[in-house]
């Protein structure tokens, strides 16, 4: 199945809140997302309409299954994996609230919805149509699309809200967004993307600036360095695929764009302070996956 990547830019508000989203995606999944997170003011809503899959959010592992709905807000450390023999598919909506000042007196939905750092359950609102319909716009373009799809992105925020009702789960109440602009989110798909590859010329050629005013907004935007960033992407890679039992290290060195087994061990052992085999044997204790 082909990924649909849409990205839209798109401004709208919700009871007085501005809402930025900036990309929607669908796909199926055969690889690894190694452990990452948001910025202040972010917010992805992940629905799964078919396949398996385990996701690990602050350190806990939950298994997904068809018509699992998940949200990670800001700072959630998260990082997703696919049952190779039935991997699951996802619809994916990243929003950003830029400056959702707390202060402000928010309406019981948009309380509600940033107050949520994290959520997963079933849907029992119907979000997987609600998805079909959002793609069907933005493939087609219908006359009026743009506004049909604030509609539906609205929507979707009021079904998200709905869900936490039927299972309240504890609340976090997010910090002042300061991140203004879509840089700090191309940063985050490449690096979660394209660990295999990573380049500081490449990273710096995509945010149209120079590599000494990215590694300046690296360190702004998260208090690290280009090569810490990288290192730490691909380390979060590697605790994960360590646990696909049938996988060889150095098949794992490879998919990490290391050189040899060798260089990756070593990185790993430097990283971690244990050796991967190390690593794998004492510390990976998966319960089985679910079956289809």
């Amino acid at each position: 199945m082909k990924t649909q990547y849409t990205s839209i830019d798109l401004h709208f508000s919700l009871d007085g809140i501005p809402i930025h989203t900036l990309n929607i995606i669908f796909e199926r999944f055969t690889r690894v997302i190694p452990s990452h997170s948001h910025g202040n003011g972010c917010y992805e809503i992940h629905y799964i309409p078919a396949g398996y899959g385990r996701l690990k959010a602050d350190g806990e592992y939950y298994d997904i299954s068809p018509n699992t709905l998940f949200v990670t807000g800001p700072h959630v450390e998260h990082a997703q994996s696919p049952l190779l023999s039935d991997p699951m598919q996802e619809y994916c909506v990243y929003f950003r609230f830029p400056g959702s000042s707390r202060s402000k007196k928010l309406s019981p939905l948009m309380d509600s919805f940033l107050s949520t750092r994290f959520w997963l359950g079933q849907d029992v609102q119907g979000i997987h149509f609600l998805m079909k319909q959002l793609f069907g716009e933005l493939e087609h373009h219908y006359t009026g699309y743009q506004n049909q799809v604030e509609l539906l992105l609205s929507q979707l925020i009021i079904y998200l809200v709905r869900n936490y009702e039927q299972e309240k789960k504890p609340e976090y109440r997010s910090a002042d967004s300061n991140l203004h602009n879509s840089k700090s989110m191309i940063i985050e798909e490449y690096f979660l993307y394209e660990y295999r590859t990573l380049s500081l010329d490449a990273l710096a050629d995509r945010l149209k600036l120079s590599t000494r005013q990215t590694q300046r907004l690296l360190l702004e935007y998260y208090g690290k360095t280009f090569q810490q960033k990288k290192t730490e992407a691909r380390m979060s890679a590697a605790s994960i695929l360590l646990g696909e039992k049938g996988r060889s290290i150095a098949s794992i060195a490879e998919e990490l764009g290391y050189s040899s087994a060798e260089h990756f061990s070593s990185a790993f052992k430097k990283y971690y302070e244990i050796s991967p085999g190390c690593y794998r044997r004492e510390r990976m204790e998966f319960p089985p996956y679910p079956q289809a």
